[in-house]
């Protein structure tokens, strides 16, 4: 080892693994609960959780299988668009999964109008903030991301559109099957990409140098 080697400063804690492996699970944990909140508060869903729903309620399997079957589903469909997971890819689709049943089997339903306004808005809330942090900690992004992205590269499209057509898309097939839409649906809509804009440069580990 060089002295250089030796005298170099360590790298700083947010660029080292360890501590992005916290954000990445912690991040999780908080996404299965938000959806769990969202749920349970029986405003609306999120999208890919209106057709989560719907196919839980046509199937008999529970939240977090069907929620795991789609995620894999999906990463099937990253081959042809060429898309590479990582390591916080597959840990999403695991994670979120079992915390869902997890939460879901610990979290009543919404016993009153009031009660279910505040589970859907810190639904929300906890989203915004769990999604820049798994997302933050720059481990892989999670299959439905790396789905969207895939296919706006592929098809040279705006995010805007492709992320539109997708998400109209599952909660139109989601609700025929079954699926809860409603006004967290929409507030969901609305508020993510503001929330996860001012949420994720402040929670996103520095990128690693490029090397020379």
């Amino acid at each position: 080892m060089s002295a250089g080697a030796v005298l170099a400063p360590a790298p700083p804690l947010s660029w080292s693994l360890p501590h992005r492996l916290v954000r990445l699970f912690a991040g999780l944990a908080l996404f299965a609960v938000s959806i769990a909140l969202l749920v349970q508060a029986g405003l609306g869903a999120t999208p890919w959780d209106v057709l989560h729903q719907g196919l839980a309620r046509q199937t008999g399997l529970s939240f977090g299988t069907v929620t795991f079957l789609v995620g894999l589903l999906v990463l099937a469909a990253w081959v042809p668009l060429r898309e590479r997971p990582g390591f916080g890819t597959v840990a999403n689709v695991v994670v979120v999964s079992a915390g869902l049943d997890a939460c879901l089997a610990v979290l009543p339903a919404a016993p009153s109008w009031p009660a279910a306004a505040a589970m859907c808005a810190g639904g929300v809330l906890l989203n915004g903030l769990a999604t820049a942090l798994y997302v933050g900690a720059r481990l892989g992004p999670g299959p439905r991301d790396g789905l969207m992205t895939g296919l706006v590269r592929r098809t040279g499209g705006s995010v805007r559109l492709v992320r539109g057509g997708i998400e109209v898309a599952l909660v139109v097939t989601g609700f025929v099957l079954g699926g809860t839409v409603g006004v967290g649906t929409l507030l969901y809509a609305l508020a993510i990409g503001p929330l996860v804009h001012v949420l994720l440069p402040r929670l996103s580990a520095p990128e690693a140098p490029a090397a020379t």
